[in-house]
């Protein structure tokens, strides 16, 4: 709660308040349903409300002007249970102290806790006054001097009051902090008029209306009922819609700074989907760029394939050259790029053969065989075959000789 009370932007005026009490013989009139004293006592309970609504650190307290002497029943305190107490043990007697009473409401005023507390006194005249208008005038001037608010609820007698309690708050007046409203008889409810008055919702806290009988309206476009006996609720959402107010004034100045038309809610969310949006589509449209170069890739590779097909197929059927010939090279590469030893080494055998490479030879395009430098080669190697197959010989002769003289 200490949180939602040091909101920035929500002015809640903190007020000690002392509300007098006009317990008189007059009160007991039945010209205010159901009498006047019943609906003062409403109307106390009200105000009471508001000012501890307004701002939960407000103390109020309550005091009697009729009998013999001004009485304090409970100096300004934040227990409502006591204040509803003390105004039902009250009893109507004797004739009303005006000037008296507002002296000591000053004076219980000047005693409370908390100085950083604004004073505030709510005075209920409802039968004739009996000062004389100078020394209302007089008293308040000193009200004003030091700094004390001043309502005054005019009802029962109003016409006779008038003129007087107009002089009193023409000189306690002071920036427009006190007000005096004036209620003549009729059928409506005196809480019902005080609610909707100045003295529930000053300049400083227009909007704010406190909970009561009949319910209230606390600004923002919120209504409420009884919200009594859900003080921190409905301070909550007070808080909630002046936040709201703020953050749409802020919304508000960017767009006109930006150049842009201010809307009343809040364009992000719909930014937001549209940058979703963006991004889906610019997702799309990449993946389709990628397929498309993948199938053009795809398709060059697989001409290329097919047109080294068709050049080694033309290689392979094109010319006179015998197929036999051409079975013949295709195994001589086979055998070539073949990786084991017993391959490898027949291959060598079949290249180191002078017949077999003059038939290969023979086959290729472009190469003469009776060039004189392939027939060289070509002679080289049938010598080479000779001496190999004479040392061949050699070797199995003596072979032969050695097995025979084992044999002598």
């Amino acid at each position: 709660l200490g949180k939602i009370l040091t909101a920035p932007g929500l002015n809640m005026v903190l007020e000690a308040t002392v509300i007098c009490v006009d317990n008189s013989e007059w009160m007991r009139n039945g010209d205010y349903l159901p009498t006047r004293m019943e609906s003062q006592a409403d109307a106390v309970n009200l105000i009471c409300n508001v000012k501890t609504q307004q701002n939960p650190e407000s103390t109020v307290g309550v005091m009697t002007m009729g009998g013999r002497s001004p009485e304090v029943l409970v100096t300004p305190t934040h227990d409502l249970g006591k204040i509803l107490t003390a105004l039902h043990n009250v009893k109507i007697t004797g004739s009303c102290n005006f000037c008296s009473a507002i002296q000591v409401a000053q004076l219980a005023l000047k005693h409370r806790q908390n100085k950083n507390q604004r004073q505030r006194i709510v005075a209920f005249v409802g039968s004739p006054l009996e000062d004389d208008q100078k020394d209302l005038v007089k008293l308040g001037k000193k009200l004003k001097k030091n700094d004390v608010a001043v309502d005054v609820v005019n009802f029962g007698e109003t016409a006779e009051n008038q003129e007087k309690l107009e002089a009193f708050i023409g000189a306690v007046n002071k920036n427009e902090n006190s007000n005096l409203l004036t209620v003549p008889p009729g059928p409506h409810i005196l809480s019902d008029i005080i609610i909707s008055s100045t003295i529930c919702n000053d300049k400083d806290n227009q909007g704010m209306m406190g909970a009561g009988m009949g319910g209230s309206s606390m600004g923002g476009g919120f209504e409420y009922t009884d919200d009594a006996m859900y003080p921190d609720l409905a301070m909550a959402l007070r808080i909630s819609a002046e936040e709201e107010r703020q953050r749409q004034e802020r919304e508000a100045k960017k767009a006109a700074e930006e150049g842009k038309p201010a809307e009343g809610g809040s364009t992000e969310p719909a930014a937001a989907s549209a940058q979703e949006t963006s991004m889906y589509e610019d997702d799309d449209d990449m993946l389709q760029q990628a397929l498309a170069m993948s199938m053009q890739q795809a398709q060059p590779n697989a001409s290329t394939s097919e047109a080294a097909k068709e050049g080694s197929s033309a290689k392979a059927t094109g010319g006179a050259e015998p197929m036999e010939e051409d079975d013949e090279l295709q195994k001589a590469l086979q055998l070539s790029m073949a990786g084991d030893t017993g391959s490898g080494a027949a291959a060598q055998g079949l290249l180191q053969n002078a017949e077999f490479l003059t038939n290969v030879l023979s086959s290729l395009p472009g190469v003469d065989t009776s060039d004189p430098r392939v027939q060289g080669v070509l002679v080289g190697m049938k010598g080479e075959d000779g001496e190999k197959k004479g040392d061949e010989k050699s070797g199995e002769e003596k072979k032969d000789d050695e097995m025979k003289d084992g044999a002598k």
